[in-house]
């Protein structure tokens, strides 16, 4: 063999030298594992750590079910639980896009796995975020069956992450929103929000960019929080809630969640072609960070 030989030469480079620990990766894992055990619910009561996470719907209460799914991520929301350093009510926001999706079809809210990837793996930091995910679970009544960690070094700066989110429901065969009854004169009811959701933060950013504010600053519309604490609250969870009406008295034919679009583009989506739906906005108790961006932005009602 030639003294050039590949064969010959030692290969320094390790996997932690190219940007991954596998050992901060195992410790998120052991750190996360209560957490996931305190969503368990019928149906669902394994340890994460397989291949795939398993559910038992004949151990959930269904008889003949139609499986309804949802996906969703958090939005240009995490730029602020980024840039402020609170990380522990994102997941909870995560869980809300696609369990709210989910039980507006009539259905319940199963399991849910996570996508979490990130640049450099910071354990503390993402037991807060599954902390909050699992937290979201709790509120909607699923488990928390499984998910992704991926440590991806090059494909993300400094601190940021990203989240994707995936959630299974169902509901028995017959009895999926919206129903085929819709009338002349129903009642159209709205349910209050949390505040600003996971909706339209590429534009609240901007606007607080030109306020000047800085996330720690008190809040304009709540003092008693930072402008970070407030931007954060994090999405209504309605699942509980509604499924209880549904249940109990058989009279809600449709429901819509208010995400991207607002009223104009996601209340027609569970409505006939034929029918339109009548708003009296003066009857909306607005909530205060949505006068405040309005006014300081200059953003006009139909934004």
């Amino acid at each position: 063999m030639s003294k050039g030989d590949p064969a010959k030469r030692k290969n320094g480079l390790t996997y932690a030298e190219a940007g991954v620990d596998i050992d901060a990766g195992n410790l998120m894992v052991e750190k996360i594992k209560p957490l996931v055990r305190a969503t368990r619910r019928p149906g669902a009561d394994g340890e994460i750590g397989g291949f795939g996470g398993l559910f038992d719907l004949r151990a959930a209460g269904f008889t003949d079910p139609v499986l309804v799914a949802a996906n969703d991520g958090v939005g240009t929301k995490l730029k602020i639980a980024i840039d402020s350093g609170k990380h522990d009510t994102i997941g909870i926001d995560l869980v809300a896009m696609c369990v709210n999706d989910i039980v507006v079809q009539g259905a319940e809210p199963l399991f849910f796995l996570d996508y979490f990837a990130t640049g450099k793996l910071d354990p503390e930091q993402g037991a807060a975020i599954v902390g909050g995910i699992a937290e979201g679970c709790r509120q909607a009544g699923c488990a928390l069956i499984g998910g992704e960690t991926a440590e991806m070094p090059g494909m993300y700066h400094d601190k940021d992450y990203d989240l994707a989110g995936f959630a299974v429901g169902a509901a028995e065969r017959g009895q999926l929103l919206p129903t085929d009854d819709i009338v002349e004169g129903d009642v159209l009811l709205g349910l209050s929000s949390s505040g600003l959701h996971s909706n339209g933060f590429s534009l609240v950013r901007r606007i607080v960019a030109a306020s000047g504010l800085a996330w720690s600053d008190p809040a304009p519309f709540n003092e008693e929080l930072s402008l970070a604490e407030a931007l954060l609250e994090p999405t209504r969870i309605y699942v509980k809630s509604i499924l209880k009406a549904i249940r109990n008295t058989h009279g809600i034919k449709a429901l819509a969640h208010i995400t991207g679009g607002g009223f104009p583009e996601n209340i027609p989506r569970v409505l006939p072609k034929d029918f339109s739906a009548e708003l009296d906005l003066e009857a909306i108790d607005v909530p205060p960070v949505f006068s405040w961006l309005a006014k300081t932005g200059g953003v006009a009602p139909e934004e």
